[in-house]
């Protein structure tokens, strides 16, 4: 039977556990954004077979995460996404648009 599995990280270890990700075959899904009240929960999500493994954090308002792109290249649109959309800060994506992925009206709408 597949698996769903959520897995709780901080995110000074996102690259170390993003590269275990990596090593052990998966590939990746989706990274999704969320807003909470003290700032976002992010969830990077990976599947192997029929299974699938979600790293999941919190970070504050301003707090900035490094790109997983270097790993997973295709992550560049989801991080320019939470960039535009959510204002987090993540440095070093491989093909940054500088929050010109998208054109919305307000800056960062779900700020």
């Amino acid at each position: 039977m597949p698996e769903n599995i959520i897995i709780p990280i901080s995110s000074e270890v996102l690259l170390e556990e993003v590269l275990k990700m990596k090593g052990g075959g998966c590939r990746l899904v989706q990274i999704c954004a969320t807003r909470i009240p003290d700032g976002y929960e992010l969830s990077y999500s990976f599947g192997k077979d029929f299974d699938l493994y979600t790293l999941r954090f919190n970070i504050g308002e301003e707090v900035e995460i490094p790109s997983i792109s270097g790993i997973y290249p295709a992550s560049f649109l989801y991080e320019n996404e939470i960039h535009d959309l959510f204002g987090v800060p993540i440095k070093m994506i491989s093909l940054d648009y500088k929050g010109g992925l998208y054109r919305t009206e307000k800056k960062t709408p779900f700020k």
